[in-house]
């Protein structure tokens, strides 16, 4: 059975709210062969060979004081996430996104990536979720093996805790091509979010991460991050794939949000002129975006003033549409006690978790999942 529609009415201690869910926990494991277990034996033996990131951070990914004294990487030992993130930041719910440089959109080889992504998802599911209630799980799949991808969405899509399949940002084709419809209807099927995270861009058979083609450093990829996004959001809008699924869910995982208004208009201003070009849209793309899609607040805009940034979250109808996520543990994570500004108190409760209820369907109290 698929993910059932819940209610949220009432959390353990009576009060009727959730505190924080946090939509982006990089876990990781401590050793490939935590992965290569669980792949078929005519690929055991190349273990994991996948594009690695073509921009490096001169200070690493991680936030030193998250690495282990024994030189471990935050994110392997899950006991020790959920003490130190979950329990001291009260988070009710935290989405675990796994590794950011496992870059199966960008592998020439498809059947080897559909098994990469199998092996990930009974990793996910047999030695991650069991750790901790709290835990939800992303789903990978290879999207260049749609149909093998669905059936990845149709195995593992009906464990409770599971309530998201990942895409990476980067691909060969934007994503609102039907070649990749076949994923949606599963997920759809399966109740389960569409989400796309920082994976591939520019890496083994993507193409490149900016408009302008391959950019020279770090900075260059890290600040454009949003532009990937806008192609793929203006892809998914206007080939009409919320048209074809209206229920499906969809989210943006760490690519900020500040373009996020002038986008939604000047999609809007084009599709007046335009319409002709996507008959199937009976309403301004806005709308749809704003029915269908999420935006992960990490990393958190920083405009000159906090007059600013409101302007920015008014405009963006932030109160449907941003939720909360740490990024925990990378550089540039936003911590949950601080890491977002003041707002008023109905925002601060979409921003931090009602929006995230809805994106997943999640009830108040995670033993009941």
């Amino acid at each position: 059975m698929p993910n059932s529609t819940s209610t949220a009415v009432d959390t353990p201690d009576g009060t009727g709210e959730l505190t924080l869910v946090d939509a982006d926990i990089h876990q990781r494991w401590a050793s490939d062969e935590e992965i290569m277990q669980y792949l078929p034996e005519r690929y055991r033996d190349d273990g994991i060979v996948a594009p690695t990131l073509l921009y490096r951070n001169p200070g690493g990914f991680f936030r030193q004081e998250e690495m282990g004294e024994d030189g471990s990487k935050p994110g392997t030992d899950l006991e020790e996430l959920a003490s130190s993130h979950f329990d001291e930041n009260d988070i009710d719910y935290g989405m675990l996104t796994g590794n950011s440089w496992f870059n199966l959109a960008a592998l020439p080889n498809r059947d080897y990536a559909v098994e990469l992504a199998r092996a990930y998802n009974k990793w996910l599911v047999d030695d991650c979720l069991p750790v901790d209630d709290r835990f939800l799980g992303s789903l990978y799949v290879a999207p260049k093996a749609p149909e093998q991808s669905a059936e990845l969405i149709r195995e593992f899509g009906d464990h409770p805790q599971v309530r998201q399949v990942m895409l990476p940002g980067g691909a060969e084709v934007p994503y609102g091509r039907p070649q990749y419809w076949p994923m949606y209807e599963a997920a759809a099927e399966m109740n389960l979010a569409i989400a796309v995270h920082p994976f591939s861009e520019g890496h083994g058979t993507s193409n490149a991460p900016t408009g302008a083609g391959h950019p020279n450093s770090y900075i260059e990829w890290h600040t454009l991050l949003g532009a990937y996004y806008m192609g793929q959001l203006a892809s998914i809008v206007t080939e009409g794939v919320f048209v074809e699924y209206p229920d499906l869910r969809w989210a943006f995982i760490e690519g900020g949000y500040g373009w996020v208004p002038h986008f939604m208009w000047r999609l809007d201003k084009n599709w007046k002129g335009l319409r002709s070009q996507a008959p199937w849209l009976d309403q301004p793309p806005s709308q749809y975006i704003r029915e269908n899609v999420w935006f992960a607040s990490q990393p958190i805009e920083e405009p000159e003033t906090a007059e600013q940034h409101n302007q920015i979250l008014e405009m963006m109808h932030a109160d449907e549409m941003l939720i909360f996520a740490s990024d925990y543990p990378h550089w540039d994570g936003d911590d949950p006690t601080w890491g977002l500004p003041p707002m008023e108190d109905s925002l601060e409760r979409a921003v931090r978790y009602e929006n995230a209820v809805e994106l997943w369907d999640l009830p108040a109290d995670p033993t009941d999942l």
